[in-house]
């Protein structure tokens, strides 16, 4: 296991960050991104995207706060969690994505053992996980601050407008879900809950015109799935549709194995992909992150599968385990410079919480000294 080049210090204000469940967001993070000195990160049980700046030397805080509902037409508003699994930035727009997953119910050690043996039988389906959107994301190049707006004149285009949008969905699924529906790898997963191996998104990467979507699960005999699409306009000002292939296909599907390992994140950079990576159900275990050389290139090409041998697994980070189990489960990955990348962890130890609303997170150099 690696350790870190160093560590940064998150800071976060009180009134801004608990969510409805009495949850502090440091406990939560479940996706980074980083555009010049300010970092935007999530809570999965929130509706909202936290916004911290660098404050001094490996310090960021600052805090604030930004209500999605207010950008975006959340299918059941702020009545339930997006479920947020990764950013990425692309085309002057924050872009986000929810887990697209279904819930299983967790058993409570209070009840009786038959309410919980029920609980488990339970299965849900929160509206607004089914979310894949993006937000005008506006430079302003005399200060340096990065902050999101409904619409705006697109900065390489005054002619232009940038607006949010997000894929037309449902209280059950949205267009992509919909083209999951006959696939031969995905379909027989949709309906079972994200952390049973079922159907679940983790992990957001913008590259031109292209978005990746990373798959926690399923993992299919070791192998995980990057999905490839491209969007486009709807017909309805503030929706997006996905837009078809030359071959009339709606996305692309490129296969890793990372060695029974799913997509936690993902980010690009130059032309190589990014992926941190770890178990696909509710459990300890080994979580790394890979490089996959040259993917932009060699995924234009059409769908891939890159083998154990053709992945540069890079390094271990850490995670729970003995009397931290359940713990230190890394969530984020994002570019901190140009040499290092940034991780982030739901549910961290307490030795990473340095005050009441503060967390460490980790940096890790890239390439060896």
């Amino acid at each position: 296991m690696k350790s870190p080049a160093f560590t940064v210090q998150l800071h976060f204000e009180s009134e801004h960050s608990i969510t409805a469940t009495g949850k502090h967001v440091r406990d939560g993070l479940s996706a980074v991104l980083r555009t010049g000195d300010y970092l935007w990160m999530s809570c999965d049980e929130q509706t909202t995207l936290e916004r911290l700046k660098l404050t001094g030397d490996q310090t960021f805080g600052e805090h604030v706060h930004f209500d999605l509902s207010q950008y975006l037409d959340l299918p059941d508003g702020t009545n339930s969690e997006i479920d947020i699994e990764g950013l990425g930035e692309g085309g002057g727009y924050l872009w986000l994505v929810g887990s697209h997953s279904l819930k299983r119910k967790k058993p409570r050690k209070e009840d009786s053992v038959e309410k919980q043996i029920k609980r488990l039988a339970k299965v849900s389906s929160d509206p607004n996980r089914y979310l894949l959107a993006r937000i005008p994301l506006v430079h302003d190049p005399e200060t340096g601050e990065y902050t999101l707006a409904k619409k705006c004149a697109d900065p390489e285009d005054s002619s232009k407008k940038l607006r949010a949008a997000q894929l037309a969905s449902s209280k059950h699924g949205n267009q992509l879900m919909d083209a999951f529906q006959e696939d031969i790898h995905l379909k027989d997963f949709l309906p079972i809950p994200g952390k049973d191996n079922g159907f679940d998104i983790e992990g957001l990467a913008v590259h031109e015109n292209r978005i990746f979507v990373g798959l926690r699960g399923p993992v299919l005999r070791g192998w995980s799935m990057v999905v490839e699409l491209q969007l486009e306009d709807g017909e309805e000002k503030g929706t997006l549709q996905l837009k078809a292939n030359k071959d009339g296909s709606l996305y692309k599907k490129h296969f890793l194995h990372m060695v029974g390992k799913g997509v936690r994140e993902l980010r690009v950079k130059d032309n190589d992909l990014y992926i941190l990576a770890g178990p696909t159900m509710d459990l300890d275990g080994t979580i790394a992150v890979y490089r996959w050389p040259n993917a932009m290139v060699q995924s234009v090409e059409g769908e891939q599968i890159v083998h154990r041998k053709e992945l540069d697994h890079l390094f271990d980070v850490p995670h729970g385990s003995g009397s931290h189990t359940g713990l230190d489960k890394a969530e984020g990955l994002g570019i901190y410079d140009e040499e290092h990348l940034l991780v982030v962890f739901d549910s961290p130890r307490d030795e990473r919480k340095t005050d009441k609303n503060a967390v460490t997170a980790d940096v890790y150099r890239i390439k060896e000294e």
